[in-house]
C-alpha cells in the first residue's frame, strides 16, 4: 500500500484522537446516568439526541465548511464537542444532557463530513479502497482503546469529563499543523428517485437500529447485570474488535455465495445471538466475552452487506446517490434505536437490549427471505466486491470505490 500523504495522516490522527474521546465519553455517560438514577427509558432518549444530532448535522453543515474551509469548521465543530463534554458534568440533568447529546450530534455530524469529504477528495480513485480501509481502522481501534480509560476515575468525578474533554480538543492539532491541507473541493451528493427505490431501505433502518443500541445501552446493561466499570469498557471493547475481525471474512463470503442468502442467515443468526446473551450473564465473564464478540461482529456488517447487495442493482452512476440513501435509512434508524431499547430494558430488566436486537432481526429476517423470493437474485458473476464502508456522513457515500469516478460537473469548490 503506498504510503499516504502528510495531510492525510494528519486527518487520520485528528479523526483518531477524536474517537478515543468519542469511545470514552459514550460509555461515560451511560454510567453517569446509571449513577444519576436517569430512568432507562430517559437514558434511551438521551442517546438517541446524539444520533438525531449526527444525521442532521450530516445535512446541515455542508454550508458552513464550504464557507469557512475544511480546517476551521473541523476546529469549530470540534470545539463545540469538547465545550459540551465539559457541560456535561456541570449539568446533571435530562433535559440539559439531551440538548448536549444532540449538539454534540450535529457537530460530530460536520466533523465526520469534513473527514470524509477530505479524504474523497485527497485520494484518486484507484487508492481509494486502500485509504478508507485505514480510515476505518481509525474509526474502530482508537474508539475501543478510548473505552479503557475508564480506569482512571470513577464516572461520578469530574476527572473523565475533563480527560474526553482534552481528547476532543487534541484532535485539533493535527490538521492545525498539517502541510497542505487544501484537499480538493467539497463533492456535492444527489439522491435521486431512482437510486432510493433501489436501496434496502429496511436493511440500513435495522442496522441503525441495532448498532447504535450497542453503542449506547451497552453500558447501562452492563452496570444491571453486576459488572464493573473494568468489566464494562472491556466489554465494549470486545464488541467493537468482533466488529472489525467479522466484517471483512462475512463479506467475502457474501461475494462466493448469494449475498442475500447470506445477508438473511445472518440477521436470523444475530437474533440467535443476542437471545443466547441472556442467559450467557450467569455463566461468566469471559463466556459473555465470547458472546459479544460474534454478536458485534454480526451486528456491524449487517449495514455493509446491505449496501453491498444494493450496488449489485445499480449502476456505478447510481452509487453515490443510493449509498447517501443508505447513509440516511441506517441513520433514521439509530435515532430512535436506543430510545426503543431503553423502553425494553425499562420494561423486562437490562437483559432487554438483547431481547430487542433480536425482536428487530426476527421482523427483518421474514421480510428478508419474502423480498428475495419476489425478487430475482443477481447473478453470482454480476455480484460486485463487498466493502466496507463509513456510515458517519452523507459525504462517505462518495468514498465507495464502486461509485464512477465523479467528472469535474459533479464537483464544486
Amino acid at each position: 500500500m503506498p504510503m499516504p500523504s502528510a495531510p492525510l495522516i494528519a486527518l487520520f490522527l485528528s479523526v483518531a484522537c477524536l474517537q478515543s474521546a468519542n469511545g470514552l465519553f459514550v460509555v461515560l455517560l451511560g454510567l453517569r446516568m446509571v449513577d444519576a438514577d436517569f430512568p432507562t427509558t430517559v437514558t434511551g432518549l438521551i442517546m438517541s439526541a446524539y444520533f438525531l444530532g449526527l444525521m442532521i448535522g450530516s445535512l446541515i453543515c455542508r454550508n458552513i465548511i464550504q464557507t469557512v474551509g475544511r480546517v476551521r469548521a473541523f476546529a469549530a465543530f470540534a470545539s463545540i464537542i469538547s465545550v459540551c463534554a465539559l457541560a456535561h458534568a456541570l449539568w446533571v440533568a435530562p433535559v440539559p444532557w439531551g440538548i448536549l447529546r444532540f449538539l454534540t450530534g450535529v457537530c460530530m455530524g460536520g466533523v465526520f463530513m469534513v473527514a470524509e469529504s477530505w479524504l474523497n477528495g485527497s485520494v484518486e480513485n484507484q487508492r481509494r479502497g486502500q485509504m478508507m480501509a485505514v480510515y476505518m481502522l481509525c474509526n474502530y481501534v482508537p474508539m475501543g482503546l478510548g473505552q479503557q480509560l475508564l480506569s482512571l476515575a470513577a464516572p461520578s468525578s469530574f476527572i473523565l469529563f475533563t480527560v474526553a474533554s482534552m481528547l476532543f480538543s487534541l484532535a485539533l492539532v493535527p490538521l492545525a499543523l498539517a502541510p497542505g491541507v487544501t484537499a480538493g473541493p467539497l463533492p456535492k451528493t444527489r439522491l435521486s428517485l431512482g437510486a432510493l427505490a433501489q436501496i434496502s431501505l429496511l436493511g440500513a433502518i435495522a442496522a441503525g437500529l441495532v448498532s447504535s443500541s450497542f453503542f449506547s445501552m451497552t453500558p447501562v446493561f452492563g452496570h444491571g447485570v453486576g459488572l464493573s466499570v473494568p468489566q464494562i469498557a472491556t466489554l465494549m471493547s470486545s464488541g467493537l474488535i468482533g466488529g472489525l475481525l467479522m466484517q471483512w471474512p462475512l463479506g467475502k463470503t457474501s461475494d462466493l455465495f448469494d449475498r442475500r442468502t447470506v445477508f438473511i442467515l445472518l440477521t436470523f443468526l444475530l437474533a440467535l445471538v443476542a437471545l443466547a446473551m441472556v442467559p450467557l450473564v450467569k455463566t461468566g465473564f469471559n463466556a459473555l466475552i465470547v458472546g459479544i464478540v460474534i454478536y458485534g461482529g454480526i451486528n456491524f456488517a449487517l449495514y455493509p452487506l446491505a449496501l453491498a447487495h444494493t450496488n449489485d442493482y445499480l449502476s456505478a452512476e447510481q452509487v453515490v446517490p443510493a449509498a447517501a440513501g443508505m447513509i440516511l435509512a441506517y441513520s433514521l434508524g439509530a435515532s430512535i434505536g436506543p430510545f426503543l431499547a431503553g423502553q425494553t430494558m425499562a420494561a423486562v430488566g437490562s437483559e432487554g437490549l438483547f431481547i430487542y436486537t433480536a425482536a428487530v432481526m426476527l421482523l427483518l429476517g421474514p421480510f428478508a427471505l419474502l423480498r428475495a423470493i419476489l425478487r430475482r437474485a443477481v447473478a453470482k458473476s454480476r455480484q460486485g466486491r463487498f466493502i466496507s464502508v463509513p456510515r458517519m456522513s452523507i459525504a462517505g457515500a462518495a468514498l465507495d470505490p464502486r461509485a464512477a469516478a465523479p467528472d469535474a460537473g459533479d464537483r464544486e469548490a
